[in-house]
């Protein structure tokens, strides 16, 4: 797995497939393993990218605070160690916060697709966030209600599992953890009109920790924001991955190559 440094901060990253590259950045405390199911239909006629932002996987995690632009600037460091030139850039939560200072500091991104983002950190329900994440990782059953529904994790007990195994090796904790968390709820996105970019803000409508309010509110607020709600919670692009993925596929081919 190659790395990228920047001030002396080792990220982890890797790429898969050919083509113009869709890049995916994820949300607090969650490891790359939160993009397998985009992944595995964007890799091949593209290039797919994950990392893991500092403080979680492979990355480094150096004492905090974190904020957005500091994950924006590691983002931009991985991007110029991987050679892309321009990217898609697909975000959750933190992640969405960081894909909007990106495309506002940096000049790499043709699209935005975001999940369960806000343009504050206000919005942020700091509970609801803290209880995505148990201190000490044996709640990670009941850390499931905020992310993905009952129905859920009663129908795919297999896959709840899988899951339960990525987070404990993947996953940011303690004081990193602690600093994503902060650098969410601390996020002010500044002046959506100047991003021009087409922007598609998907959101669960039952999302505990950003209301779907705030999505639709982002949605409106960006010149080309389009707005998509989603049955589900935090984690609805996990739960409903099929036609989340068949939405992000349209929008890659409406915004891609043959544009």
């Amino acid at each position: 797995m190659p790395t990228a440094t920047r001030e002396g901060v080792t990220l982890h990253y890797e790429t898969d497939g050919d083509g113009e590259t869709v890049a995916f950045v994820s949300d607090v405390g969650y490891g790359a393993w939160l993009w397998g199911w985009q992944h595995g239909a964007v890799a091949g006629p593209r290039e797919a990218l994950v990392w893991d932002l500092r403080g979680t996987g492979r990355s480094d995690a150096p004492p905090g605070p974190y904020d957005v632009d500091a994950l924006a600037a590691d983002f931009e460091a991985v991007l110029a160690d991987a050679g892309v030139q321009r990217t898609h850039v697909v975000g959750a939560g933190l992640g969405g916060m960081v894909a909007l200072r990106y495309a506002r500091e940096y000049d790499r991104a043709r699209t935005l697709t975001v999940f369960g983002t806000a343009a504050s950190g206000d919005a942020v329900d700091g509970a609801a966030l803290r209880a995505l994440h148990p201190d000490d990782g044996s709640g990670l059953d009941d850390s499931l209600d905020g992310a993905v529904t009952p129905a859920f994790r009663e129908a795919r007990p297999d896959l709840v599992e899988q899951i339960r195994e990525w987070r404990r090796e993947e996953d940011a904790v303690g004081a990193a953890l602690d600093a994503q968390m902060a650098a969410m709820t601390g996020f002010e996105a500044g002046p959506l009109y100047e991003l021009s970019l087409p922007a598609l803000v998907c959101h669960g409508v039952d999302d505990p920790v950003v209301p779907a309010s705030a999505g639709e509110s982002l949605a409106e607020d960006l010149p080309r924001g389009r707005y998509e709600p989603v049955e589900g919670r935090h984690l609805c692009f996990v739960e409903h991955s099929r036609a989340v993925t068949e939405r992000l596929l349209e929008q890659l081919d409406e915004y891609g190559d043959g544009e």
